[in-house]
């Protein structure tokens, strides 16, 4: 379908990536504030781990649902809805703050609630840049939205420490709130090209189930897609183990403060990162942009692992965050040449959906086995304290460096056999969408 793809108005897709951007980093400082006063307030790593245990869960459940909602529905209006909805979530933890009635359940259901809304508006958002963005300018594209999420990590630490001593957390909640009006606002002020008719092979009108099973058959007649998407689960595995210790890991030799500029240095990361997809647009054969930088993350984790000191720990956090834009920017290039634009909504919500099924595991594992199996080998007394201890050092945190460097190594290991299988290797051979049918 080259001839006949939609490449529309970059300028709109800039509009709709500002806004984005923008609500972006109002989210980061309400998950940065209130990720740090649960930690503060429980002292639990497992109770810090849950928040990312209810964000990743919708994504899970709901993805089928979210993507024939993209395919079927109107997508600006479907982002409307879903950063005005994920918007009232955001409203709600303020007024519950501002009240003295804010509990952990709350945090924990109304992160829920704003993750249901953004599993829907993922795949409408990544679906819509192919229907705006060239495909030849799809990393570079991709990049931009990696250079919003760079933004986000960069600003939002700083901002929220300050932010919250001066207008207390409830008003950095609002400030969110604000956020998801002015992205809400962008939407209503572009207009998308319309989706073109469905083809031949999909003519009819197949009932909204059916419909629902569309994105699962289109990866598992993919060798090289259901391959890479197989790494990617993996690699989310180990993320969302990172997300959940990097917190109770830095606290263990550093103070909040320091915890926020180590965020900020990663975000900074990113940031460059994302400049350098923007401009570049990733490698001419993109799977080594997916797996070559996969395996210097990988390194990156054992860095960040090795000592409980800021640099180490800042340098690791900086580049395997640069990692990330090039392995994001070309891993969904390549989606996005594949697959056809009428049929993204469901096959990216089912991309999401399996690429993050391991991210629930990560998170009910990641408390667990840093407070039962790897901080006690650790302690000042463990039974590792007088060998590994002598390198990685003792006390608080130390256990967590140590799975750090488990898991760089299960990256690296990740990579290189995904390079070592042809499918994966060679996925971007593999016929188009359209052509497969």
């Amino acid at each position: 379908m080259t001839q006949n793809r939609i490449n529309g108005s970059f300028r709109t897709f800039a509009v709709v990536w500002l806004g984005q951007v923008v609500s972006i980093v109002g989210s980061g400082l309400t998950s940065f504030a209130l990720g740090v006063w649960l930690f503060q307030q429980t002292g639990s790593v497992t109770q810090f781990a849950l928040i990312g245990l209810f964000s990743v869960l919708p994504k899970i459940v709901l993805s089928p649902l979210a993507g024939s909602l993209v395919d079927r529905w109107n997508r600006r209006w479907l982002m409307i809805v879903t950063d005005a909805g994920a918007g009232c979530c955001t409203l709600a933890l303020a007024l519950l703050f501002a009240t003295g009635n804010l509990e952990v359940w709350h945090i924990y259901l109304l992160s829920g609630l704003s993750a249901a809304f953004g599993t829907v508006q993922w795949p409408a958002y990544s679906a819509t840049t192919t229907l705006l963005v060239a495909e030849e300018h799809l990393g570079r594209a991709n990049g931009l939205v990696q250079f919003g999420q760079a933004a986000a990590e960069i600003l939002a630490p700083s901002l929220a420490g300050v932010l919250v001593r001066i207008i207390g957390l409830d008003g950095v909640v609002t400030i969110d709130f604000a956020t998801f009006v002015f992205a809400v606002i962008t939407l209503l002020l572009v207009r998308f090209p319309a989706l073109p008719q469905p083809r031949a092979a999909e003519a009819g009108t197949p009932s909204f189930w059916q419909e629902m099973t569309v994105g699962w058959k289109v990866i598992a007649s993919r060798p090289g897609l259901r391959g890479l998407l197989g790494v990617l689960t993996v690699v989310n595995f180990l993320w969302g183990m990172v997300g959940a210790l990097i917190v109770p890991m830095v606290l263990g030799f550093a103070s909040s403060d320091t915890l926020g500029l180590l965020i900020s240095v990663a975000g900074t990361g990113m940031l460059a990162g994302s400049l350098v997809m923007s401009i570049w647009g990733g490698p001419k054969r993109r799977i080594n942009g997916v797996l070559g930088f996969e395996f210097l993350s990988g390194l990156c984790y054992v860095l960040i692992g090795l000592r409980p000191s800021f640099w180490p720990t800042a340098v690791g956090a900086f580049c395997a965050h640069v990692t990330i834009a090039i392995v994001y920017g070309s891993n969904q290039a390549i989606w996005q040449s594949k697959i056809e634009p009428e049929r993204q909504g469901r096959v990216f919500a089912a991309q999401q959906m399996i690429s993050r099924a391991a991210s629930p595991v990560a998170y009910l594992l990641a408390g667990p086995l840093a407070e039962r199996v790897f901080e006690p080998l650790l302690a000042s007394a463990g039974p590792m304290a007088g060998s590994l201890g002598r390198i990685l050092g003792t006390g608080p945190g130390r256990g967590i460096g140590l799975l750090f460097l488990v898991m760089g190594a299960i990256k690296m290991v990740v990579a290189v056999a995904g390079y070592a299988l042809p499918q994966v290797r060679l996925v971007e051979g593999e016929a188009r969408d359209s052509e497969m049918t």
